[in-house]
């Protein structure tokens, strides 16, 4: 479905909804559009219908989703939109264990967010940290995170990592033999192979270690079943689509998703985005955002907003977005 102009899809009621739902007023964006959707004739509104249908997935009304879906199907006479889970919030479960996301540099900055990490993996028992978007890192980093992992295992929590192979890949193209430098940088390297269970690699790169710092390597420990586990999770995670992607909320006038978006299209002359995982837009963010694709415009780049849920869709309209990039709203 793409973003047309014209019609009630785009009334005055679209564009309220839409700014609430941007400014975090979800309850009132729901009752608007609640209001206006039950007056509406037999086979009219739907966008309308597809906003209010999303605003329940993505705020995880379920009782709310199940019921509308039903009154679409009659209304419109086909099948109606599926609850997909992963459109939904995720469910808190007490027996989960809490995830932490690494950005993409590990330095010494991220001391004050390990702190935190440490808080919740002591009150839980137990932490998933994930390192894929793990892109560079420093000593000081490594260090920082190498302490980390060995006090909480110490004080007995189960500390689960993922995205480990990438990471010992960035790591192998960081460390130089002969370079007595960066020793916990060796030694994270020497972890991550250890935990993904790449004994050959192992050994070789502990002669390197051991050849660099004149000392005797860490002795290979084979994996627990808790790390071969998440090694599994790993391979059963679906691959990231081609292309870009926006991901979550882009809050502010430099929400970090917009600037990669600038970034990565300074390479390409088409950009497809895939906003399948886009969950909100604010106000600040939409107008920044529009700058962005007004200026690729400018320059002769196409860009496609993909996959984008209806309430997203709405104020990107609202803002004009859809005059400089294509929008295609998720069925």
């Amino acid at each position: 479905m793409e973003v047309h102009e014209g019609g009630d899809d785009f009334s005055s009621i679209a564009e309220e909804a839409a700014v609430l739902y941007a400014n975090g007023q979800n309850d009132a964006a729901a009752a608007v559009l609640a209001a206006f959707v039950d007056s509406l004739p037999i086979g009219q509104g739907e966008f309308m219908w597809m906003m209010l249908i999303d605003l329940y997935k993505l705020t995880g009304m379920r009782a709310e989703f199940d019921e509308r879906v039903i009154a679409y199907a009659r209304s419109f006479e086909k099948s109606p939109p599926a609850w997909d889970v992963a459109d939904a919030p995720a469910q808190k479960s007490k027996s989960s264990s809490p995830s932490v996301a690494m950005g993409a540099a590990l330095t010494e900055e991220v001391g004050k967010q390990f702190v935190r990490v440490r808080e919740t993996a002591l009150k839980h028992g137990a932490v998933r940290i994930d390192l894929s978007r793990l892109r560079s890192a420093d000593d000081a980093g490594c260090t920082l995170f190498r302490d980390l992992v060995g006090a909480l295992r110490e004080q007995g929590v189960t500390v689960k990592l993922s995205g480990c192979a990438a990471v010992a890949a960035m790591l192998g193209g960081q460390v130089t033999v002969g370079q007595a430098e960066n020793r916990n940088m060796w030694l994270l390297l020497l972890d991550m192979l250890q935990h993904t269970d790449d004994m050959d690699r192992f050994e070789e790169v502990a002669v390197d270690y051991a050849v660099t710092f004149e000392v005797s390597p860490p002795s290979w420990e084979a994996p627990s079943m808790e790390a071969m586990a998440t090694t599994t999770d790993i391979e059963s995670t679906p691959a990231a689509p081609q292309g870009f992607a926006l991901e979550g909320e882009l809050l502010g006038a430099n929400a970090e998703g917009i600037r990669k978006l600038a970034a990565y299209a300074a390479d390409h002359a088409a950009v497809e985005v895939d906003c399948s995982r886009l969950r909100r837009v604010d106000f600040v963010a939409a107008g920044s955002l529009f700058n962005v694709l007004s200026t690729l415009q400018g320059q002769g780049k196409l860009v496609s907003l993909n996959r984008v849920n209806a309430m997203v869709a709405a104020l990107l309209r609202v803002m004009g977005i859809d005059q400089v990039a294509r929008l295609q709203i998720q069925a």
